[in-house]
């Protein structure tokens, strides 16, 4: 069975922008991996942004969800208190909401794999005291 991944801003972006110190690392790991990769919102918005700021268009981030190789596979809606609670508790790291959204996620899908570029994915903890599952370019 393929793992559920969840795919954080910083793989997203340094898929598509070339300059990236994770760039290559992004685009082997994202090889061995089979799409859909699940995310939310947020994540596409902060990638949105920054592939607008550094290449001149988000439109690859875009083309992702159109391609179906990315689904959006979270409503903040319903998940509102758990959000805002996940927030609060890592107030001092801050979390984003991106973080947030994914941490979350990572609760209602127990067998996933994060994959990030982000470090605070090793301080954050889903269901309280459980390590994240993820994966990460090395140190």
């Amino acid at each position: 069975m393929k793992p559920i991944v969840l795919l954080d801003t910083g793989p997203l972006v340094a898929s598509l922008y070339r300059r990236d110190q994770h760039h290559s690392w992004v685009k082997q790991t994202m090889a061995t991996l089979l799409p859909p990769f699940l995310s939310c919102e947020p994540v596409l918005t902060e990638a949105c942004f920054l592939t607008h700021k550094l290449i001149g268009s988000s439109d690859g981030v875009l083309e992702f969800v159109k391609d179906n190789l990315i689904q959006i596979a979270f409503s903040l809606d319903g998940e509102l208190t758990a959000v805002r609670s996940l927030m609060t508790r890592y107030a001092d790291v801050p979390m984003s909401l991106a973080d947030a959204c994914l941490v979350r996620m990572s609760e209602l899908y127990p067998d996933c794999i994060v994959l990030t570029t982000d470090s605070d994915f090793t301080i954050y903890r889903r269901h309280g005291r459980k390590i994240i599952p993820t994966l990460m370019p090395p140190a």
